[in-house]
């Protein structure tokens, strides 16, 4: 079973489950700090999928933890029994996961463990999520002025100063969606 076969899988579910939501986006290859989460759903929520089939290794795993945990509200693994165990006794206690089985007609999506919200989102890696001319945009709608000239680093910093996690994670999630210039493997409902 390899990545294409869970995602395939994946996919449907996820269109299937949001079909009615107009105000949700999925986006494939979604980066997400220092590494590429494989499917992120964006609505009133920021979750993110990581498919480990039993035809990937392990090896990225610790790092896209940490990469993960730092951005996404709601976060679950979708693995093959091969990797099933080992990622995810690596998971936080927080992530959801799900078991690919190949059916021989395509592969089964099993839930063993639902998500709960992210208890320790970084402020500063939720910032990055924006451009440049958007973190630019949030900090003047809160009345801070004379960042132009910063760098997108600092302009992060700045905002994660300046704006609430609940509302930081709010505006970042509704900036996302608004965007007309994704690439053209993201969806909207």
């Amino acid at each position: 079973m390899r990545d294409i076969d869970v995602r395939i899988s994946l996919l449907k579910n996820v269109y299937s489950e949001f079909s009615d939501d107009t105000g949700t986006m999925v986006i494939e290859e979604f980066i997400a700090g220092d590494s590429r989460v494989d499917l992120a759903v964006v609505n009133g929520a920021l979750h993110g999928y990581e498919i480990k089939s039993d035809s990937d290794t392990l090896g990225r795993l610790p790092a896209q933890i940490t990469s993960y945990n730092s951005v996404f509200d709601y976060i679950t693994l979708v693995a093959g029994g091969r990797h099933l165990s080992e990622a995810g006794n690596a998971c936080p206690t927080w992530w959801g996961i799900m078991s690919a089985t190949d059916t021989g007609n395509g592969v089964d999506l099993v839930a063993i463990r639902e998500p709960y919200r992210n208890p320790n989102p970084d402020p500063v890696s939720i910032a990055w999520l924006l451009w440049r001319d958007e973190a630019i945009a949030l900090l003047e709608d809160y009345g801070v002025r004379g960042v132009r000239r910063r760098t997108r680093g600092q302009l992060a910093s700045i905002i994660a100063m300046s704006i609430p996690i609940p509302e930081l994670q709010s505006r970042v999630r509704n900036q996302l969606r608004a965007r007309s210039n994704w690439r053209p493997d993201a969806a909207r409902m």
